[in-house]
C-alpha cells in the first residue's frame, strides 16, 4: 500500500509540474503588451509640396524596404478624399530613410470607380505575389474648404470602395481591376449600404483570409449616413471573393464611431489589432491608439493592456512632441513578430494649417 501510495503521489506531483508552465504560459498571453521606442530623426518622411498621410511597409527580394502612402498636393488644402494618389518610397531599413520612387498607383479614367482618388494602402506579400488593398474613388473632383479647413466632398466620401491591386514585384508594374474588391451591400439596411473603406487583412492559422472595413450604413439621415462602424470578411484568396460577416465590431455603447484605422495580424494564437480610439471610447486617455484581441477574427475585446500610445511622439534626441494625430496604424512584421508601428502624423504649423508627415516607431513586444 505504501509503495502505490508513493506512485500516486509521483503521479500528482508530475502532472502538477506539468501543467503550471501552461498556466503560466496563459497569463503571459494575458500580458501581452505592446511598448513603443524611441523614434530616429531618419524615421520620419515628409515632402515640401506633397501633404502625406500613412504607409505602409514590405520587404522585396532585392533586400529593400517598400513604403506605400498617400500623398496629394499640399496647395489643394486636405483634399485626401478627392485628390490622393499612392505613392512608393524605398529604404535599406524598415526605419529609414526612405526616398520617394515613384507613384504606384495614380489617377486613370474618372469613369472607374476607383477613377480620381486612391487611398490608405496596405500591402502584403502571400505566396510570390505582392498586394496592395487601398480605398478608392471617384466623383466630380471639387475640393471643399482651403487651407486650414478640413470640410469632404460628400460625392467622393461616400463613393468610397475598396480596392486590390497585384504585382510580381513590389517595384510592379500594379495589376488594378475594374471593379471593387469590396462594394457595398445592395441591402439598404445593411450596416455597409452608404460606403466601405479603409482595408486590413491578414491570413488564417487554418488556411484563407480575413478583412477587417471601415463601413457606414443609411440608418442615420442625412448626406453623412451613419453610423459608422467596422466589418468583418473572409476568403479563400486574398482577392476573393469575401464573404461577409453581418455583426459589426470595435463597438461601444452610446457611440456612433468609436473606432477607425485598424491593423490586423495573427500573433501567439489570437488576431491583433491596432486601431485608433476617436475620443476616449477605449480608455480614459482621450483620442489615442489602443489593442484588441480575438481568438477567431470575429468576437473582440479590448486588450488588458489596452493603451498603445496618446498623441505624442518620443524622439531619439529626448524631445517628445505633442501632435494633432497619430493614426493609420501599420505595422511591419518579421517572421510573424512586429517590428515597426508606422504612422501617420500632423502638427500645426505657425498659420494654424496641418502639415503631415509619416513616421516609423520602434515596436517592443512583451508577453
Amino acid at each position: 500500500m505504501r509503495y502505490l501510495a508513493l506512485i500516486l503521489i509521483t503521479v500528482t506531483l508530475f502532472s502538477s509540474c506539468k501543467e503550471q508552465p501552461k498556466k503560466t504560459l496563459k497569463e503571459k498571453k494575458q500580458d501581452y503588451k505592446i511598448e513603443l521606442g524611441e523614434v530616429k530623426l531618419q524615421s520620419k518622411f515628409e515632402s515640401d509640396t506633397m501633404s502625406i498621410w500613412g504607409g505602409s511597409i514590405t520587404k522585396g527580394d532585392d533586400g529593400l524596404y517598400h513604403m506605400f502612402y498617400s500623398r496629394w498636393k499640399k496647395n489643394l488644402g486636405w483634399a485626401w478624399v478627392t485628390h490622393s494618389e499612392i505613392a512608393h518610397a524605398v529604404a535599406e531599413s524598415p526605419f529609414g530613410p526612405f526616398k520617394f520612387k515613384d507613384v504606384a498607383l495614380g489617377i486613370r479614367d474618372s469613369k472607374l470607380w476607383d477613377g480620381l482618388c486612391i487611398h490608405n494602402p496596405t500591402v502584403k506579400k502571400y505566396g510570390n505575389k505582392y498586394y496592395l488593398y487601398y480605398m478608392g474613388n471617384t466623383g466630380d473632383g471639387k475640393v471643399f474648404g482651403g487651407p486650414g479647413e478640413i470640410k469632404l466632398n460628400p460625392i467622393h466620401r461616400n463613393n468610397q470602395r475598396i480596392g486590390v491591386a497585384v504585382a510580381d514585384n513590389p517595384n510592379g508594374p500594379w495589376e488594378r481591376f475594374d471593379k471593387p474588391l469590396i462594394d457595398v451591400s445592395k441591402d439598404s439596411t445593411a450596416i455597409d449600404a452608404l460606403m466601405v473603406s479603409n482595408p486590413s487583412i491578414t491570413k488564417r492559422p487554418e488556411g484563407g483570409y480575413l478583412l477587417v472595413y471601415k463601413a457606414v450604413g443609411k440608418k442615420k439621415k442625412g448626406i453623412w449616413g451613419g453610423p459608422v462602424v467596422h466589418c468583418v470578411a473572409a476568403s479563400d484568396s486574398p482577392t476573393g471573393p469575401f464573404v461577409k460577416y453581418d455583426k459589426p465590431i470595435f463597438l461601444v455603447k452610446g457611440h456612433d464611431f468609436p473606432a477607425e484605422d485598424p491593423f490586423i495580424w495573427y500573433e501567439s494564437g489570437k488576431y491583433r489589432a491596432i486601431l485608433k480610439d476617436m475620443h476616449g471610447a477605449f480608455t480614459d486617455a482621450g483620442q489615442a491608439l489602443v489593442l484588441f484581441e480575438s481568438l477567431d477574427g470575429f468576437d473582440w475585446k479590448l486588450s488588458k493592456n489596452a493603451l498603445v500610445s496618446t498623441l505624442e511622439i518620443k524622439w531619439e534626441d529626448g524631445t517628445v512632441q505633442k501632435v494633432e494625430h497619430l493614426e493609420r496604424p501599420q505595422v511591419y512584421l518579421e517572421n510573424g513578430i512586429p517590428k515597426v508601428l508606422v504612422c501617420a502624423s500632423d502638427v500645426k504649423d505657425s498659420k494654424g494649417v496641418l502639415q503631415s508627415f509619416n513616421v516609423q516607431i520602434p515596436i517592443k513586444t512583451k508577453k
